[in-house]
């Protein structure tokens, strides 16, 4: 991933959260018949080797757990916050006219070794884990076993689990760090007009990146 350093961002923390507030990630693989590319929701266990774990499961009639080399690294995509950066915005467009659009996002690329799990146990403890975060909060949060066991163990046999050991994250964060002080706060308002929750997600991004500098 192509990093200026004014958007890199190299903070274990503010990483972690930002792979817990968007877990959605697309899991890359490299093997027999070249490059395979899943979406699917992983979840970071932080004490699982020197840099942390992501753990998830894929559906069992996926091939990309048979055609992933187990030698070459796989690489999981995490995107953030992200949208529209219109010009209009900038007070530096009153000034000298000589600005245009951009793209504002975070994206963080997870570098790690790839194991699959097919074990009940291991499977049910994946599940079990990636459930209690997502219903963690609600009023009535359902758990695995609110089913019927054999149903459970049903469902488990049509997905695989998997385990990515950590190597190496890249996280870049681009809100308008290479923009005057002025075009931030133009950037930050104009997101906020727009009133829609992606535009307030990216306008937050932008004033805690304008408060940390």
């Amino acid at each position: 991933m192509y990093l200026p350093r004014s958007f890199r961002e190299d903070e274990p923390a503010r990483i972690q959260a930002a792979i817990l507030d968007y877990p959605f990630a697309q899991l890359v693989t490299f093997g027999e018949g070249g490059i395979s590319a899943t979406p699917l929701p992983l979840m970071l266990d932080a004490d699982a080797g020197p840099q942390g774990s992501l753990i998830g499961h894929l559906a069992r009639a996926n091939s990309q757990w048979k055609t992933a080399d187990a030698a070459v690294e796989a690489l999981a995509i995490f995107s953030g916050p992200q949208g529209y950066i219109t010009p209009s915005w900038y007070e530096t467009k009153r000034e000298t006219g000589r600005v245009v659009p951009t793209w504002n996002y975070v994206s963080i690329q997870v570098r790690g070794r790839l194991s699959f799990h097919e074990d009940p146990e291991t499977l049910l403890d994946i599940v079990t884990r990636l459930t209690e975060r997502h219903e963690a909060g609600r009023a009535a949060p359902w758990a695995v076993a609110d089913a019927p066991a054999n149903f459970i163990a049903s469902q488990l046999r049509a997905i695989i689990g998997l385990r990515l050991e950590i190597t190496a994250i890249s996280a870049k964060w681009k809100m308008s760090q290479n923009r005057t002080e002025a075009d931030r706060a133009g950037v930050v308002e104009g997101l906020r007009a727009e009133g829609s929750t992606a535009a307030e997600a990216v306008a937050d991004a932008v004033a805690a990146a304008m408060a940390r500098d």
